[in-house]
């Protein structure tokens, strides 16, 4: 008993009505406009910002560019894949193509783009092995000092995107020199 009395005491106040408290919380859509009009331009620049930010990430500035696309070895890495075409970068427009041969009932155009598709895989994986040693050589010549751990599945991942979907962009065109 003396625990209700105890809390009772403490309080000091009787309890708001849910009516009271709700209010209290709407308040702030009932705002003043000034507030509104601080909140929207707050909100326009923050978006101004994400959009600035956005475009200078997808030119390769450095300072907007996330951890894993940072350095100059990873620049270096972007460019050598991008000078450069890979089957691998065909690849999703080939299982594509292999997945509309399966729709027609003829079984040796379905077992045709199977086996494309397996050789392209293995195309773009052998591929991949060569452009890894050819990445972890060039790094190892022109960075001395640089690590090549994880460079070269970085690069082979890069070689196996489309070109038009790779983020940063390109900044050389293939047949260039790196």
């Amino acid at each position: 008993m003396s625990n209700s009395s105890d809390a009772s005491a403490k309080k000091g106040r009787p309890t708001p009505k849910r009516k009271e408290s709700q209010s209290k919380r709407i308040v702030s859509s009932l705002a003043p406009a000034s507030s509104k009009l601080e909140k929207k331009r707050a909100r326009e620049q923050s978006r101004a910002a994400r959009t600035a930010s956005r475009a200078a990430y997808l030119r390769g500035e450095e300072s907007a560019l996330p951890l894993r696309d940072k350095g100059p070895a990873r620049k270096l890495v972007r460019n050598l894949v991008d000078s450069r075409k890979s089957i691998g970068e065909y690849f999703l427009p080939i299982i594509f193509v292999v997945l509309l041969l399966s729709v027609f009932p003829v079984p040796a155009l379905q077992y045709g783009g199977i086996a494309l598709m397996y050789v392209v895989l293995l195309t773009a994986v052998v591929d991949g092995i060569f452009l890894s040693r050819k990445i972890k050589r060039e790094v190892r010549k022109r960075f001395p000092d640089s690590a090549t751990k994880g460079l070269g599945l970085y690069g082979w991942l890069r070689s196996t995107q489309m070109r038009r979907l790779r983020t940063p962009h390109p900044q050389l065109k293939s047949g260039d020199s790196f």
